[in-house]
C-alpha cells in the first residue's frame, strides 16, 4: 500500500489540469469518493479526475481502462465513466491520472438495488453487452476468470479465516458451494469481455435499481462465469434467476456452477475487508459486510434446501454436493 492521500487535495488536482489539460482547469473541483485504488474528483457537473492513491497496481490499470474502454463503452446500455484525458506522471504527481465522464448514481454497498426485476434486467443487458469476444491481445485477468480450481488455495485460507473470526454460519456449506463450482468443466469458449470486478462499491443504483457501472480497472478477457457471479452479490434475494433468463446467451449449467464458486470467493474477500480489515486499511469498508452476508445466505440455501447434507468428498473429508442451478 502507497498512502498519498494528504497530498491529495482540490488546489492539487487544479495545478495538474493547469499543467497538463488547462482547457479543463477552471472547472469546479470537488471531492467525491476516496475508492479501494483511486480517489474520484468532481471536476463541474459532466466530468471526473481519478488519482491512485493507495494500491501500486491502480498505475496500470488506470492506463489500461484509458486504453481499451473508449472503444467498449458505446455498446454498453448503462453509464459509463468514459476516459476522455491522460495524465503523466510529473513533478506535481509522481502517477498517472484520468479525466473521465462522470457517472451518477449512488453506490450499491450503500444504496442497495431493492427493485428486484429492473436491476436483474438491466444488468443483464450490461453484460449481454458487454460479454464480446475480446481480441488475441486483450488484457488477462491476473488471478481472475481463470480455472475455478486454481483458487483451492486462496479459498481455503479465506474460508478457514472467516470461520475464525466468526463471520460466516456454516462453513461447510459454503465449502460444498465451492467445491461444486471447482468440479464444473472450464470454459470452452472465446475469451470474452468482462467488467473483472463487480462488487457492490463498482455498481451504482438510482431509486432501487442498477444505473451505472464504474472501475473498469480491471477489465479483462476470460471466463464470462466469472462476471455472473455479480447477480448473487448485487441483486435482492429471488432476483439471480430472472438475471440468469434475461442474459444471452443462456448460461449453461456448468457456467452456472462456476459463477456460484467465483461468486463465493468474492463474499469472502468482501466479508474480510468489510468487517475485519485488511491491506493495512483498519476497519476495512463496512458497507461491504451486509452483501457479502446476504450472497452468501442466498447461494448457501440452495445447498440447505435440496441436497441432503450426507456426501462427503473422498479425497478432502469435506461435505460434497452437485448443486442444482
Amino acid at each position: 500500500m502507497t498512502h498519498i492521500e494528504s497530498a491529495i487535495t482540490a488546489e492539487l488536482v487544479r495545478d495538474l489540469l493547469r499543467d497538463q489539460h488547462p482547457d479543463l482547469a477552471d472547472r469546479p473541483v470537488r471531492l467525491g469518493a476516496r475508492g479501494w485504488d483511486n480517489q474520484l474528483w468532481r471536476l463541474g457537473d459532466d466530468l471526473a479526475v481519478r488519482l491512485p492513491w493507495a494500491t501500486q497496481s491502480a498505475d496500470a490499470l488506470l492506463r489500461k481502462e484509458h486504453a481499451w474502454l473508449p472503444a467498449l463503452a458505446p455498446r454498453l446500455p448503462l453509464p459509463v465513466p468514459v476516459p476522455q484525458r491522460l495524465g503523466e506522471p510529473s513533478a506535481l504527481f509522481p502517477r498517472p491520472w484520468i479525466v473521465t465522464t462522470w457517472v451518477p448514481g449512488e453506490p450499491a454497498d450503500r444504496a442497495p438495488a431493492t427493485r428486484a426485476a429492473e436491476s436483474a434486467d438491466a444488468l443483464a443487458a450490461f453484460l449481454t453487452a458487454l460479454h464480446r469476444p475480446a481480441p488475441d491481445e486483450a488484457p488477462t485477468g491476473r488471478d481472475r476468470g481463470g480455472p475455478l480450481a486454481d483458487t483451492a488455495d486462496h479459498f481455503t485460507q479465506g474460508l478457514a479465516s472467516a470461520a475464525e473470526l466468526g463471520l460466516i454460519r456454516d462453513p461447510d456449506a459454503v465449502r460444498a458451494v465451492w467445491e461444486d463450482a471447482a468440479a464444473a468443466p472450464d470454459w470452452a469458449g472465446p475469451r470474452l469481455w468482462l467488467h473483472g470486478d463487480l462488487h457492490p462499491a463498482n455498481v451504482l443504483t438510482t431509486n432501487g435499481t442498477v444505473s451505472g457501472v464504474i472501475d473498469f480497472g480491471d477489465l479483462f478477457a476470460g471466463d464470462p462465469a466469472f462476471d455472473l457471479a455479480a447477480a448473487w452479490i448485487l441483486l435482492p434475494d429471488g432476483a439471480a434467476d430472472r438475471f440468469h433468463d434475461a442474459y444471452r446467451p443462456s448460461p449453461d449449467t456448468a457456467t452456472l456452477r462456476r459463477a456460484r464458486g467465483w461468486a463465493v470467493l468474492r463474499a469472502l474477500s468482501c466479508l474480510h475487508i468489510g468487517e475485519a480489515g485488511v491491506h493495512g486499511r483498519p476497519g476495512g469498508k463496512p458497507t461491504w459486510g451486509p452483501p457479502a452476508h446476504a450472497a452468501l445466505r442466498r447461494l448457501t440455501q440452495r445447498v440447505e434446501e435440496t441436497v441432503p447434507r450426507t456426501a462427503v468428498n473422498s479425497r478432502t473429508g469435506h461435505n460434497r454436493h452437485r448443486l442444482d442451478v
